[in-house]
């Protein structure tokens, strides 16, 4: 089974929030910056339809060489990965039908899925709040729930997840490629943990490298090597539209929350949550398969997928090193001790931290 529905955001990052965004946390409704950010954040996704038009190469390469990874932990997409847990969640409801909710839902389309697929497993008796500060997207995901027979259980709801005080208690809570948008991520876990019942599950796929996207110096170092690989005609980003003869390590999170605190969610997942299953993967494959440079590449030629599958070898040798650490995750935790952990090897969320003072360039 494909992971055709990845929300990859595998863009490019900044080591630490600027002053003026630290100032942000508290008083963050009466910053310009903020509202600066904000609008831009909403501006880019509310014409987005489809958030999943990921290159050829990008399913190649996770067909090849993710997908085995993921079946090993017992799932087989992302999509898979939520119904499961949700399926679980929902059978430890003890106060009547289950309640869940999505952080950063956008279109609601990952939520739509999960509700047929929950209700194809027997599960009618539930509901999916699915919290979302664009109304666009919002209203996106109201009329494909209707569309699609499953209205009664998608509960579109406009809020900022930066201060969202939930309204009622969970059994879980998942966030689909979100939290790399969050600014107020304490704030955010703390409600997330104080919504969660006593068994609730907290279920999340997101990326954990460094701020805006960008590599470390010791991951850019191993892009630039392949890099010079490449023809000159495959070194063209296509979302920024510029020739990158050399590669141009951009921040995302300049003018948006595009990886605000990306390298601040593990650390912190950590101090808040006790992990049942974790999987984290990639780096430096990330430049070569997502929107900006994969679209080059033809899964039908050669050299291509040679191409990628040396990336992804290299990548996959240094991180069990731990020389590089992941920019992508799975997780499921619980907001205490969750008992035996299961991850990829010795990939475990302790070991997949990466320090922001270890050497030059942090």
């Amino acid at each position: 089974m494909s992971l055709h529905f990845l929300r990859s955001c595998m863009k490019a990052m900044s080591d630490r929030l600027p002053t003026r965004l630290r100032k942000v946390r508290h008083a963050r409704h009466l910053d310009t910056e903020y509202q600066k950010r904000l609008a831009t954040e909403t501006e880019n996704f509310s014409g987005q339809v489809n958030v999943h038009d990921l290159p050829e190469i990008f399913h190649y390469w996770s067909n090849k060489h993710l997908l085995p990874m993921c079946e090993s932990l017992g799932f087989s997409s992302p999509d898979d990965f939520f119904a499961q847990h949700l399926a679980r969640a929902s059978s430890g409801a003890i106060h009547g039908p289950a309640r869940f909710a999505s952080i950063g839902a956008g279109n609601c389309d990952a939520e739509i899925r999960l509700a047929l697929a929950l209700k194809q497993r027997g599960i009618e008796d539930f509901t999916i709040d699915c919290i979302d500060i664009n109304e666009a997207m919002l209203a996106r995901g109201r009329a494909s729930a209707q569309q699609t027979g499953v209205d009664s259980q998608i509960n579109p709801t406009r809020g900022d997840f930066n201060a969202w005080q939930p309204a009622h208690r969970y059994d879980a809570i998942l966030a689909n490629q979100s939290l790399h948008h969050v600014l107020e991520l304490e704030n955010l876990f703390d409600a997330i943990a104080s919504a969660l019942t006593p068994e609730g599950l907290f279920v999340t796929a997101d990326m954990i490298g460094r701020n805006g996207h960008q590599r470390w110096p010791e991951a850019l170092a191993i892009v630039e090597e392949f890099w010079c690989e490449l023809p000159s005609a495959y070194r063209y980003n296509r979302q920024l539209e510029r020739q990158e003869e050399r590669f141009l390590d951009w921040d995302c999170a300049q003018q948006s929350f595009e990886g605000i605190r990306a390298q601040d969610v593990l650390p912190l997942l950590i101090e808040r949550f006790g992990f049942e299953l974790f999987f984290a993967y990639g780096n430096v494959i990330d430049p070569f398969v997502d929107r900006s440079f994969g679209h080059h590449f033809n899964i039908d030629r050669d050299w291509d997928r040679d191409f990628i599958d040396r990336v992804h070898a290299r990548d996959e040798a240094e991180l069990l090193a731990g020389r590089i650490k992941p920019t992508h995750m799975f997780t499921a935790m619980r907001k205490r001790d969750a008992g035996t952990l299961v991850c990829w090897k010795h990939l475990t969320p302790s070991f997949c931290v990466r320090k922001p003072d270890r050497g030059s360039g942090a």
